[in-house]
């Protein structure tokens, strides 16, 4: 660990970005406990508010965690995918929204990395991702639904079909991504979506998957994704 900082710079910031590459790196392993803060004071030549600043900005990115009495100190924490799932989506939103992302652009994108998962889920599928693509599709199927719960559940619909890939990195990546993109995504076509076509291709992926046809599930997201970019066409095509 380097202890090395720029004056003219924020040192909490600094400090916890060390920290940070320590344990990323390996340095500080998995429930290791931190030097003290009396140490760290004097590792990085500043004062213990400084410090505690660092220690809650890493507190807050869930990195570690806090115990108190005689054994107690900073730890290493566990991140699990769960933990870790809300601030991708939350960097995938901000990834779209601060850098002018087009509607066909984050299309491609999310549903060619969707492709990526048709192969294992048609494989790798249980009854359970089953019945949740199965009660999703027939919750589309509601005439009361309203738009913003068929959004909903089309985004779930899409979760459980990456998580039938049974691949927690691939899951974590994709159904993040899918999860960020799919609302803006839907906020665009809503207004001119048949619904209709939606479910039908939603029951053809199903159907391909639950029968391990991985090429019939795949060419029904194709028309799926063509459908999705036709609206936005059409949808950007109108005069204000």
């Amino acid at each position: 660990m380097q202890y090395a900082l720029d004056q003219k710079g924020d040192l909490s910031i600094q400090i916890a970005q060390k920290l940070r590459d320590a344990i990323v790196e390996g340095t500080l392993i998995v429930d290791e406990r931190l030097p003290s803060e009396k140490e760290l004071c004097e590792r990085f030549s500043v004062s213990r508010p400084t410090v505690r600043e660092a220690l809650k900005r890493l507190a807050a990115q869930n990195l570690i965690r806090t115990q108190r009495g005689a054994s107690g100190g900073a730890f290493v924490n566990r991140i699990s995918y769960n933990d870790a799932y809300p601030r991708q989506i939350t960097s995938y939103t901000l990834l779209l929204s601060m850098n002018d992302i087009t509607f066909k652009t984050a299309c491609e994108a999310r549903f060619a990395i969707e492709q990526a998962c048709i192969p294992l889920a048609a494989k790798r599928r249980d009854p359970d991702h089953l019945a949740q693509m199965r009660s999703e599709i027939s919750n589309q199927g509601n005439q009361d639904l309203s738009d913003e719960d068929f959004c909903a559940s089309d985004v779930n619909f899409h979760k459980a079909m990456v998580h039938a890939a049974g691949n927690p990195v691939l899951r974590f990546q994709i159904a993040s991504a899918i999860e960020a993109m799919q609302p803006l995504m839907n906020m665009i076509t809503f207004t001119q979506r048949d619904r209709a076509i939606i479910i039908d291709l939603h029951t053809a992926i199903a159907n391909a998957i639950e029968t391990n046809n991985a090429n019939a599930a795949s060419s029904a997201l194709t028309e799926l994704a063509d459908y999705t970019m036709s609206l936005g066409e059409q949808i950007n095509a109108k005069p204000d």
